[in-house]
């Protein structure tokens, strides 16, 4: 069945067709106005539905009306169905993890990202985004401090970006020491020996691609915490880990760790990780923004000595869900994973000048996620991501200087970044609990209740066997009154929980 301008299936797709047209705007008419109302209607981060009543609204809402709908009618529908139960990540209390809200320049780029639907893989299914991700790479390069023989790629995130400097920190260490090509041959007999190096307070990913590599969680050894991890402590254990017959090939330094930000040394362990001929990775999917301000530049201080680095967009960067990027400093590095296919990347396209991009990832289809980067530049400019970056940690300071004032709360360190450490430790402890005991179910039960009444979403985690609430200040428009207000509501939430525990109507004290 040919298409033409009068052909019903144009309303479905996006063409030059006046029915397609109608239909799009129509449509993209039909999302603004639902997404505008949500927002104005929501004054809370989540609506407080709990997981049960949840399932019941979006069984109801899949069985109900078999009858078609047109998208507007259905978009109308899911806004108060769907969108509402939502996590409002835009809202200033939703502070629980490194989750931004994204800029409007991101969602104008996701609009085109997906309407035009190119696939990053070869440059037949991408044409001048192949040419925009390049030139964000050499860019991106350049402004982390390599020299043009680096190169990158736009990944899913740090977790993917952390993956790939292992592997081609695996698969150089196969090479260079044993003349052995992973790619051909498979892991050598000594990979059982190979082990990596990193903070006691590194992402999880770095345990995940041990595992995925072949290595096992028991090849990773973290050796300090991130900000104490200095290259007398580093060699100290790589020469503990050779006597006893283990073959060390990379050290991972965070720039900008989960729960609270810090930052290891990384000049320093740049230069130790050369003198060791180790593979230097920093991750800083976090952290990397600091690139864009003027007053925590400097916390990256050495970073164009690593090898290879994460940076993840949709944190610091403010943009949409996915949006990350690895960069190499020796773009040769990439043949270890480069694999030439017929019908999509033959080697001939490299002889016409031709880039095909898939040669540099560990993904085939892949988003053009680089528009968000390049729009965002272009709209705002380096020094407005700065800003934001400055506008955050100083309201963490501002927190932090709060807390310390409180004689109820506990704050764990002075902030390194926008994450805000701490814990509620109300006295008198009620009768009957040990109170380290208490304080940690306590603050557990907080940060619960909050998310299940939908008022805050603040994190929670453990250091040194204490649980604490956690504040990640991603967001520029939070402001110190609403971290005020935030305070009340743990006072009043610890009220409620006590009262329940002095009627026993609560088992704190047995969970």
């Amino acid at each position: 069945m040919s298409i033409n301008n009068h052909n019903p299936l144009n309303a479905h797709f996006l063409t030059a067709s006046p029915e397609s047209r109608k239909s799009y705007d129509e449509t993209i008419m039909a999302v603004a106005k639902m997404l505008t109302d949500n927002f104005a209607m929501t004054d809370q981060p989540y609506s407080g539905k709990t997981i049960p009543e949840l399932k019941i609204l979006l069984n109801d809402l899949w069985e109900s009306n078999s009858t078609k709908q047109s998208l507007p009618e259905l978009i109308n529908e899911i806004g108060p169905k769907i969108v509402k139960h939502l996590i409002n990540v835009n809202h200033p209390l939703c502070i629980a993890h490194l989750h931004c809200p994204p800029l409007i320049s991101s969602i104008a780029a996701e609009i085109i990202i997906s309407a035009t639907n190119q696939s990053m893989d070869s440059w037949d299914q991408s044409g001048a985004a192949t040419l925009i991700e390049q030139q964000m790479l050499d860019w991106l390069c350049q402004r982390y401090g390599f020299s043009k023989n680096a190169d990158g790629i736009f990944t899913s995130g740090g977790t993917q970006s952390n993956f790939m400097g292992l592997l081609l920190a695996r698969d150089y260490a196969a090479f260079h020491n044993y003349d052995w090509l992973i790619s051909d041959h498979g892991l050598p007999s000594q990979a059982n020996k190979f082990c990596i190096l990193c903070s006691e307070d590194c992402h999880f990913s770095i345990h995940q691609s041990a595992h995925l590599l072949g290595f096992g969680k028991r090849a990773v050894f973290p050796i300090a915490a991130n900000d104490r991890l200095s290259p007398m402590i580093v060699k100290k254990k790589f020469y503990e880990l050779k006597n006893d017959g283990m073959i060390p090939i990379a050290l991972v330094s965070t720039a900008g760790t989960t729960d609270t930000g810090s930052f290891a040394p990384i000049e320093e362990l740049a230069v130790c990780s050369k003198e060791l001929n180790l593979w230097f990775h920093v991750d800083a999917a976090f952290g990397g923004g600091v690139i864009f301000s003027d007053q925590h530049r400097n916390k990256l201080k050495g970073v164009e000595q690593a090898d290879s680095i994460s940076i993840d967009f949709h944190k610091l960067f403010y943009q949409s869900i996915s949006c990350g990027v690895f960069l190499l400093k020796n773009k040769n590095y990439f043949d270890f994973i480069k694999l030439n296919v017929d019908y999509l990347n033959p080697e001939s396209n490299e002889k016409y000048g031709i880039s095909d991009l898939v040669g540099k990832s560990i993904q085939t289809t892949r988003r053009f996620d680089a528009l968000k980067i390049y729009l965002a530049l272009k709209a705002y400019g380096e020094e407005f991501f700065g800003i934001l970056i400055d506008v955050t940690f100083e309201l963490a300071l501002t927190t932090a200087s709060y807390i310390e004032k409180a004689t109820d709360f506990e704050l764990l360190i002075t902030p390194v970044l926008n994450t805000v450490v701490f814990r509620y430790c109300p006295v008198p402890v009620p009768s009957g609990c040990h109170w380290e005991n208490y304080y940690n179910k306590l603050n557990k039960h907080i940060r619960l209740a909050l998310l299940q009444s939908g008022q805050a979403i603040i994190g929670c985690t453990k250091i040194n066997g204490r649980v604490y609430l956690k504040l990640t200040l991603m967001n520029p428009l939070t402001r110190i009154d609403d971290i005020k207000k935030l305070f009340k509501m743990i006072r009043q939430e610890a009220k409620h929980i006590n009262q329940r525990l002095i009627n026993k109507e609560d088992r704190l004290l047995d969970n």
